[in-house]
């Protein structure tokens, strides 16, 4: 297993402090926290620059690579809290939780791209399984046809952020530094939005800044840096299965901060998604052999 893949690994390991570390931000509106958050992982990005000058020059890409980067960040999260707002959370987290299969689904039709083994798609079966095991155990799953809009952004949001990802891998010459710049651009159109449909609420006392702070450089700050790093040079087929464990790992951190029970849906799920992640890993061997 290479270093760029388990790289890969640590983004996703950051991505399950999401949840806990959101609800330790307070009442912060969605998108101010989103521009608050992109904007300090950015501006992490931007300071190695003091000690490496050169890294600067990765903000230098044409335009599409601009809309790949700012259209992924930006694109997935508004399309995410507008599913959340319109639909149930179970519900739509279940309907974008589809991205690591269409990860890996969509990266067998890239050019050069490793063959697509049975393995790979047994193994995001049973994440999946996993992730409807874990939703379900959370009270049950009421798909209601009112909250059709809600659904639809979540099923929109999950393609975005494969497609993100695929392309990302695409684009492999294109350096991890311009992160940065994506963060920063998707702060401000988060800003933007924050403007035109959000009443500004600051976080209050030191735990509250200290999780803005934490977010924005950990789940949304060096968690894209790693991804980038993983989808370009990792093996994109076994991070799209490990990817079903961010909400596993992240209801075991609620649970270990208290704002969630530990339940028998969350040892099932479990239990699918190491089994899934076992049979895409052996799959993966076997192909590089």
């Amino acid at each position: 297993m290479s270093t760029a893949t388990l790289l890969g690994f640590g983004a996703i390991l950051l991505w399950s402090l999401l949840a806990l570390l959101t609800a330790l931000s307070g009442a912060v509106p969605p998108f101010q926290l989103a521009a608050m958050t992109f904007a300090i992982g950015g501006l992490a990005g931007c300071v190695s620059w003091i000690v490496r000058p050169a890294g600067l020059r990765g903000l230098r890409q044409p335009w599409p690579v601009w809309l790949l980067g700012i259209g992924g960040l930006f694109g997935y999260h508004s399309l995410y809290f507008a599913a959340l707002r319109l639909a149930p959370p179970a519900e739509a987290g279940l309907i974008n939780y589809l991205w690591p299969l269409l990860i890996v689904l969509l990266s067998a039709q890239m050019p050069g791209a490793a063959g697509l083994r049975a393995g790979h798609l047994v193994g995001a079966a049973l994440g999946l399984a996993g992730v409807v095991a874990l939703f379900a155990g959370r009270g049950g799953l009421d798909f209601q046809p009112g909250a059709l809009p809600g659904y639809l952004a979540a099923l929109a949001a999950a393609f975005v952020w494969s497609a993100y990802s695929v392309l990302s891998a695409r684009v492999g010459a294109v350096p991890t530094d311009a992160v940065a710049g994506f963060c920063l651009g998707t702060a401000a159109l988060s800003l933007a939005c924050h403007w035109a449909f959000e009443t500004t609420l600051w976080p209050v006392g030191a735990v509250q800044w200290g999780a803005v702070l934490a977010l924005g450089l950990g789940p949304v700050g060096a968690a894209f840096y790693l991804w980038d790093v993983g989808v370009k040079r990792g093996d994109l087929r076994l991070l799209g299965v490990a990817a079903y464990a961010a909400p596993v790992l992240s209801t075991i951190t609620l649970v270990a901060g208290g704002y969630a029970d530990p339940s028998p849906a969350l040892g099932l799920a479990c239990a699918l998604i190491i089994l899934g992640a076992g049979i895409a890993v052996r799959a993966s061997r076997a192909g590089d052999r």
